[in-house]
């Protein structure tokens, strides 16, 4: 990472181009030394997951500049696809010279458990690895629960902390940031956190019949099963802001192998 350049941030998110906790992040990544650029969705992409999907006229999706409130002159792009065909856009060529690191949100609620499979906040932070990238994806709050003023200080207060931890990690990492909804006076101390089993809300999902058709209808509701400890979900119902290093898709040898299935079983 030496080098007498600084290093570039692409800056995205799946609340979409005009969230402010997308100009919340792109304010600390600059204030942090970062040459910084943002792209991100033209409309909220909540819940694509890793999805590429993008609008496209024949081979073409349409890129509308904006400028940010509050950072004039940094280049920003809202796209017309989800925020992992951002980052992949971004690694085929679109940006020169590509980014060092990819910095996804702040997300206005949390991103906990195995749930973050379909955050598309997390999306775009796997994307950045799969390209060799390191990645922070950052959320802020507890799911289900939209505040009327985010406390987005408190997320900026703990990313050069995270950023340094980041930077001196190999290639290709990936962390995850969840940050609770309270001043900065009142956040405990940064924990790391293993993934929690489901994550603290859970869907359930009706199939309805109406006059204009059948619907399926979705629920969500906080679990009332007890936490688990040591948990990201756990740890940030107690004021603790949480770190993961969250790994992508990878391959595990034996699947032809019947007792190395048998010990898994087991």
């Amino acid at each position: 990472m030496a080098s007498s350049r600084r290093l570039r941030a692409l800056i995205t998110n799946d609340d979409g181009i005009d969230s402010p906790g997308l100009v919340a992040l792109a304010t600390g990544a600059r204030d942090a030394g970062f040459d910084v650029v943002v792209a991100a969705p033209h409309v909220d992409a909540s819940g694509v997951g890793g999805s590429v999907l993008a609008i496209r006229e024949d081979d073409r999706t349409r890129v509308h500049r904006r400028e940010l409130p509050g950072l004039p002159g940094v280049p920003a792009f809202a796209v017309e696809g989800h925020p992992a065909y951002i980052v992949h856009s971004a690694g085929r060529g679109w940006l020169d010279p590509e980014p060092d690191v990819v910095l996804s949100g702040i997300n206005i609620g949390a991103n906990l458990g195995h749930s973050v499979l379909h955050s598309g906040t997390v999306g775009a932070a796997l994307a950045a690895g799969l390209h060799g990238w390191r990645a922070l994806a950052v959320s802020l709050g507890r799911p289900l629960v939209s505040p009327e003023r985010p406390h987005w200080e408190s997320a900026l207060h703990l990313l050069p902390e995270v950023l340094d931890v980041l930077l001196a990690a190999p290639d290709a990492t990936v962390l995850s940031l969840n940050v609770p909804d309270v001043p900065v006076a009142e956040l405990s101390p940064l924990r790391e956190a293993r993934l929690a089993k489901f994550g603290s809300v859970r869907v359930r999902v009706d199939h309805v019949e109406g006059e204009d058709g059948d619907l399926l209808r979705s629920h969500e509701a906080e679990l009332a099963t007890p936490l688990e400890p040591d948990t990201d979900t756990a740890l940030l119902a107690a004021g603790h802001p949480t770190l993961t290093e969250l790994q992508s898709v990878s391959d595990r040898p034996g699947v032809l192998d019947g007792g190395e299935l048998r010990r898994r079983a087991g």
